[in-house]
């Protein structure tokens, strides 16, 4: 079953408030995004079990933090995924590479 990232994103934020969690200061949920993502690259190089886990929190605090921000994370995943999509063409000699106009 395919995730809907919209209803997450408003769930982990309503989590958020409902822990009162910090919701207000920007740079320290970037701090916590960055603690986050250090934890799952420990994880990664000592192969520990959690590794899954770690990754969630990263997700969990992007969402969050894209609630907070007002960014349609959803949206804007699927829209960056179609940037990259077609940044790249196959030729003869291998794939080049070559901007998109709406980058």
């Amino acid at each position: 079953m395919a995730a809907d990232w919209k209803l997450l994103q408003k769930q982990v934020y309503q989590n958020k408030l409902d822990h009162h969690f910090n919701v207000t200061d920007v740079n320290l949920e970037f701090c916590y995004l960055y603690g986050e993502m250090a934890e799952a690259h420990h994880a990664w190089m000592d192969q520990k079990p959690d590794l899954g886990e770690e990754l969630a929190d990263i997700a969990i605090y992007l969402l969050g933090l894209a609630e907070i921000l007002g960014v349609d994370l959803e949206d804007e995943v699927v829209r960056k995924m179609d940037v990259n999509r077609r940044r790249y063409e196959k030729t003869a000699e291998g794939w080049r590479k070559y901007m998109v106009e709406d980058e």
